[in-house]
């Protein structure tokens, strides 16, 4: 009778240590008893459960679920073929929910998330989807929450990971972009000319209100150039010397540059020539004093 006894309770035992369950933090359980689901889901630490199948659980866990979309195909409205990837996160926000509402809520949930995307960049052009990533990210979540909350499933971020462009729409784009640079390049060139043409208008109007500064910015200028080694410069004379009429100012301006000239040669030109530049400056001078008298 005792050994019956004995037997009977570690019967008892067995059955009953085999409907403890010891459950995560992340994970709950939810229990059908006899087939009906309990009101609320168990756990986390440890769960008794009715044994001999009475009580059977489901465990749901919780955390964060990653959720890889596939590429897509994808023809765009202005009937361009791309694929499409991107990441959904999603949170079991009721486990009763998840299991008793829809089948299997992650292929569930995946499938949902692949035709939403598929039909959001269906109805927009190329350059939409290059270029409103972030509005394309926030119509699908909203979209996947609003279905997915009566599953228990509450979706965090939707982000596209790429979009893959055919080769040859790669180069037409490269192209666009080249002519694009090509075009604010003419643009800034264009508008640099003109900012310079009005300054030299302002220059040509301030030299015009005084004859012989044109001459004086001439001589200057034949004077910076006369520093390059192997130059032949041609020096233009006045038709105020021809006639007579030169002034006086305008005389020792052109003396002063043919003299400055004349000593920039003779460091380039050597020790043997400088003797007729020399007599090449006597020469003018005698030609400026016959054109005075």
């Amino acid at each position: 009778m005792e050994i019956a006894l004995l037997v009977g309770l570690g019967l008892i035992g067995t059955a009953l240590m085999s409907g403890v369950r010891i459950l995560r933090e992340y994970e709950r359980a939810v229990v059908f008893r006899l087939g009906r689901a309990r009101p609320r889901p168990l756990g986390p630490g440890v769960v008794l459960l009715l044994p001999f199948g009475i009580d059977r659980a489901q465990t749901v866990d919780t955390r964060t679920k990653v959720i890889q979309i596939p590429p897509q195909e994808v023809i765009t409205r202005d009937n361009i073929s791309i694929a499409v990837d991107a990441v959904v996160y999603a949170d079991v926000s009721s486990p009763a929910d998840a299991v008793l509402r829809v089948e299997a809520y992650m292929p569930a949930t995946l499938q949902l998330a692949a035709t939403t995307l598929r039909s959001i960049i269906g109805r927009m052009e190329l350059d939409e989807v290059l270029a409103k990533r972030q509005e394309i990210n926030d119509e699908v979540r909203t979209i996947l929450d609003q279905r997915t909350e009566q599953w228990g499933v509450e979706i965090t971020a939707v982000e596209i990971k790429d979009i893959s462009l055919p080769v040859e729409m790669k180069r037409a784009m490269a192209r666009q972009a080249e002519a694009e640079r090509e075009r604010r390049a003419k643009v800034i060139m264009s508008e640099g000319e003109f900012q310079a043409a009005e300054k030299l208008a302002q220059a040509a109007k301030l030299i015009a209100s005084e004859p012989a500064a044109l001459q004086l910015r001439l001589y200057q200028t034949l004077v910076e150039v006369a520093s390059e080694p192997n130059m032949t410069i041609v020096m233009p004379v006045p038709i105020e010397l021809l006639n007579g009429s030169a002034g006086q100012q305008t005389g020792q301006a052109i003396v002063q540059a043919a003299t400055a000239l004349a000593a920039n040669q003779a460091k380039q030109l050597g020790p043997p020539k400088l003797e007729e530049q020399q007599a090449e400056i006597s020469r003018l001078k005698r030609e400026l004093e016959n054109a005075k008298k």
